[in-house]
């Protein structure tokens, strides 16, 4: 099964919520009028996109049919289809730094961040592999050290993708791990150092100040590296992942989001308003639990995904 046929299916509760619903709408309707942008409007609500980006999607809807002068329901979902492609695309910069050409002769730092549970462990173990298939010389930094089992499970990662991996005893300082992977991956000429973070609530401000402390650690220790904060962010916490990426983004800064577990869940429309409402680009997808689950990005894809019968 290629990734399309398998993003299809990682997004069948997303559309079973979304376009079916849509689907299901226009065919009842033979004119387009104000009660269909009302019960469209609802939908899209429903399907996890913020009321500012569903307003303005229903704005421009309108738009459309009134410029192209649209009279049958079914058309709407064209425009659509075509209004989602452009919010989702409208971010070009949705390649990591490191895989831009012009990073290559620098030490690229990825620092990843997010709350618990939303697989970001799992996600460096698996963009750690991507990376190492790429050619990239990849080394790895346990900095979640109050869960002694992040540790273990990186180390089993690194063991796995066959990259070094630079840990400390549990409960140690999550910027001296970082201090220490820094100067070894210098010093083994790594491409690509990939930091982990503890889990942590958007609402611990100690927490987030430690953030702040690894990055502070980051800019002077590598001055000269290209350093990206990535946040995971679980695709079946919805509309939570709004207030999760504004808080972490006003912490340290985000470049970029991987989103996971948009096969489990019904509320992919989180992308959307993600990419509308914050300016910050979606880099990678996770549509399941194996190692080669976690792809890059497509706006083109997901939205033929979301909408293909």
């Amino acid at each position: 099964m290629n990734f399309f046929q398998r993003l299809k299916e990682g997004l069948s509760k997303t559309k079973d919520k979304l376009t079916k619903q849509i689907d299901k709408l226009l065919a009842s309707f033979r004119k387009i009028d104000e009660e269909l942008f009302e019960q469209l409007e609802e939908i899209l609500i429903e399907s996890d996109i913020a009321i500012d980006t569903v307003m303005e999607i229903i704005e421009n809807l309108k738009n459309s049919v009134k410029i192209n002068n649209i009279t049958d329901p079914m058309d709407i979902r064209y425009l659509l289809k075509d209004n989602l492609y452009k919010i989702l695309s409208k971010k070009d910069d949705n390649i990591l730094f490191a895989l831009n050409p012009k990073n290559s002769n620098q030490l690229n730092i990825i620092l990843v961040v997010g709350v618990n549970g939303t697989g970001k462990t799992t996600s460096i173990g698996k963009l750690s592999l991507m990376l190492s298939q790429t050619g990239k010389n990849v080394m790895l930094a346990a900095a979640d050290t109050f869960r002694a089992a992040a540790s273990e499970q990186l180390n089993e990662w690194a063991k796995r993708t066959n990259v070094d991996i630079i840990s400390h005893k549990s409960g140690a300082d999550p910027g001296a791990v970082v201090y220490d992977a820094i100067h070894a991956a210098k010093k083994r000429n790594k491409d690509i150092l990939i930091c982990d973070t503890a889990g942590r609530l958007h609402t611990k401000s100690n927490l987030m100040e430690e953030l702040k402390k690894i990055r502070r650690v980051i800019t002077k220790e590598a001055e000269d590296a290209i350093v990206e904060t990535v946040l995971v962010i679980d695709a079946s916490s919805g509309q939570n992942s709004m207030v999760q990426a504004r808080v972490f983004n006003e912490c340290v800064h985000i470049d970029g989001i991987i989103l996971t577990k948009l096969d489990g869940t019904a509320k992919g429309g989180i992308v959307v308003s993600i990419c509308n409402e914050l300016d910050i680009p979606v880099k990678y997808i996770g549509i399941g639990e194996k190692a080669d689950d976690l792809k890059p990005f497509d706006a083109k894809e997901f939205v033929e995904a979301l909408f293909d019968i």
